[in-house]
C-alpha cells in the first residue's frame, strides 16, 4: 500500500493518476448541456448505499467510472449558463491550478514550520485586500473557511472589545434581511436569545439608519450595551448593499463596532464600474470577504479582516508545542495565532495564483458583466406581466414571483411558485433558488456566471411560466 503515498518514488504514478482525473472531469464539463440531471434522492441514494467502503476496487480506472456514476454524471454544475440559484460561482482555471497544487503539497497554514512561504503568501494577500478596502496600514486578517466563520470571529472581537463583565446586556444590530450567520454567532458566542436587534429595511431592501439610530438609543437608555453593528455589502437574497457612510456615522456616534459582512459584495473591490457601490466599508472595524462567491474561486477561500491587528489578540492562545510565546519575541509568523481553526489549508494560493494571471481588473471585469446581466434582467421582468420583480438589483440578483392573470388567492399563486421550481429543478433544464418576501414565495435569480445570456434568463422565464401554469391547469382540474 506504500505505493500510494505522494512523494519522490511515485511522482509519476501521482502525474498519470491525476491526469486521468483531470481528463474525466474535463470531458464531462465539455458535454454537460444541462446543469442538472434531475436526479432524486430516492434514485442515488440506493447506489451509494450500495457500495462496500471495506472492498476496495484497487484500480483508479474503476472507481473514476463507479464515480461517474455516483457524482460526476448527477453533480449539479455551476458553471452551466442556466445554474441561477444560489451563491455560488464558476471557477477561473488559474484557481483551480492553484487547488491542486495546494491539495498535493499540502501545506498546513497554522504555523511557519509547516508552511513558510504559504505563511507570505497569505499575508500578503490579507495586506493586499485590506488595501483594496482601505482599512489602514495597522489592518490585518486571516482566511477562513466562508463567511459564516468570519461573521463569527469578528463578532468574538467585538464581544471581547466591548468590554463588559454581562454578555447578557450585549446587544448586536443587523436588517432584517442580514445573514442568519449573525445569530447563530450569536448563539455560539453565549449571548441571550434576543442579542440580535433586527432593524427594519426599506423597499430597496437597505437597512433603515433612522430605525438603527432609534434602536442604538433605546439600547443605551435602557442600560444595554451596544457591541456591534452589522452592515451587509451585499445581502444573500437581494443583493442589496446598505448604506455604509451613515452607519459608519452611526457607529462613531455610539462607540460601536462596525462590522460589513461583504461576503457577496466584495467583488466590489476589484470591480472597474461599479467599486463606488461599497463607499464606506474603508470605516468598518472588521469585513468579511468571500473570495469564492465573487472572486470566481473554488470553495473555499474565505477572509475575516480587521482595521486594527492588536484585536485579532483575542483569538490567540498558545501551546507549547505549536506556538509558544517565545515566537512572538522571535518574530516568527504564525497564522494560528490570528485563527480560529488550527489546521488550516492553503486556500490563499488559489486567489493568489488567479491575480498573477489574470490581475484583479481581470476578476473586476467578470464581476461588472454579472452585474450588467442584473440589470438586463431587471428590465427583461420588470416589462413582463407574468412576473412581478421586487427590487432593482445593486448586485447581482434578481427576486420575482409568477403571477398568473386569472388567479388572486395569494395562497394559490404561492403554491404554483414553489411548484414551478421543483418541476424546474426535477427536469434539470436550470436550477433557480427561491426565498420569502413578505410571507409569499417568490423566486431568485443569482447571477454569478459570465456566460449566462439575457436568452437564458428569457428561456428560463418561459420554463418557469409554464410549469407554473401547468400545476394551475391541473389544480383548476382537481377543483372541478
Amino acid at each position: 500500500m506504500r505505493s500510494h503515498l505522494l512523494n519522490d518514488t511515485t511522482a509519476e504514478q501521482y502525474r498519470s493518476s491525476v491526469t486521468e482525473g483531470v481528463e474525466r472531469v474535463a470531458a464531462k464539463l465539455a458535454t454537460t448541456s444541462r446543469p442538472f440531471t434531475g436526479v432524486t434522492v430516492d434514485a442515488l441514494a440506493p447506489r451509494i448505499d450500495a457500495i462496500d467502503l471495506d472492498k476496495p476496487l484497487l484500480d483508479t480506472a474503476a472507481v473514476l467510472d463507479e464515480l461517474e456514476d455516483v457524482y460526476l454524471r448527477d453533480a449539479i454544475y455551476f458553471h452551466h449558463p442556466r445554474y441561477l440559484a444560489h451563491l455560488n460561482c464558476p471557477v477561473v482555471i488559474p484557481a483551480v491550478l492553484g487547488e491542486a497544487i495546494l491539495s498535493a503539497v499540502n501545506s498546513s497554514l497554522d504555523t511557519w514550520d509547516q508552511s513558510a512561504g504559504g505563511t507570505l503568501i497569505e499575508r500578503k494577500l490579507i495586506d493586499w485586500t485590506t488595501a483594496r478596502i482601505g482599512l489602514g496600514e495597522n489592518a490585518d486578517g486571516v482566511f477562513t473557511s466562508g463567511g459564516t466563520q468570519s461573521n463569527l470571529q469578528a463578532l468574538l472581537l467585538a464581544r471581547e472589545e466591548a468590554k463588559t463583565d454581562s454578555f447578557a446586556k450585549l446587544r448586536i444590530f443587523a436588517s432584517e434581511v442580514s445573514h442568519f450567520s449573525v445569530k447563530k454567532s450569536a448563539k455560539l458566542l453565549g449571548l441571550s436569545q434576543d442579542s440580535v436587534v433586527s432593524i427594519p429595511v426599506g423597499a430597496d431592501k437597505r437597512m433603515q439608519t433612522v430605525a438603527l439610530a432609534h434602536e442604538l438609543e433605546r439600547c443605551k437608555k435602557d442600560g444595554l450595551v451596544p457591541m456591534a453593528v452589522v452592515a451587509t455589502g451585499g445581502t444573500t437574497d437581494f443583493g442589496s448593499i446598505d448604506p455604509l457612510p451613515e452607519i459608519a456615522e452611526l457607529c462613531e456616534q455610539f462607540g460601536v463596532w462596525m462590522h460589513v459582512d461583504a461576503a457577496y459584495g466584495c467583488g466590489l473591490l476589484a470591480s472597474v464600474k461599479y467599486r463606488g457601490r461599497i463607499d464606506g466599508i474603508e470605516r468598518a472595524d472588521s469585513v468579511t470577504v468571500d473570495y469564492h462567491k465573487s472572486f470566481f474561486q473554488p470553495v473555499s477561500s474565505s477572509a475575516v479582516l480587521v482595521r486594527d491587528a492588536a484585536t485579532l489578540r483575542h483569538a490567540t492562545y498558545h501551546a507549547e508545542y505549536l506556538n509558544p510565546r517565545r515566537m512572538v519575541q522571535e518574530r516568527i509568523p504564525n497564522q494560528v495565532d490570528k485563527s480560529l481553526q488550527t489546521t488550516r489549508r492553503f486556500d490563499a494560493l488559489k486567489l493568489w495564483m488567479t491575480l498573477r494571471v489574470m490581475g484583479a481588473d481581470g476578476i473586476g471585469q467578470l464581476f461588472d458583466e454579472v452585474c450588467d446581466l442584473a440589470v438586463e434582467g431587471w428590465k427583461l421582468l420588470a416589462a413582463d406581466p407574468r412576473f412581478d420583480v421586487v427590487v432593482e438589483p445593486s448586485l447581482s440578483t434578481l427576486v420575482f414571483r409568477y403571477i398568473p392573470a386569472a388567479v388572486t388567492d395569494p395562497a394559490e399563486i404561492d403554491r404554483a411558485n414553489l411548484y414551478a421550481r421543483k418541476a424546474l429543478f426535477a427536469s434539470g433544464d436550470a436550477v433557480v433558488a427561491g426565498t420569502k418576501v413578505g410571507g409569499r414565495h417568490y423566486l431568485k435569480f443569482t447571477l454569478l456566471n459570465p456566460e449566462t445570456t439575457v436568452d437564458d434568463m428569457a428561456a428560463v422565464l418561459d420554463l418557469i411560466a409554464g410549469h407554473a401554469e401547468q400545476y394551475l391547469g391541473e389544480s383548476l382540474d382537481r377543483a372541478s
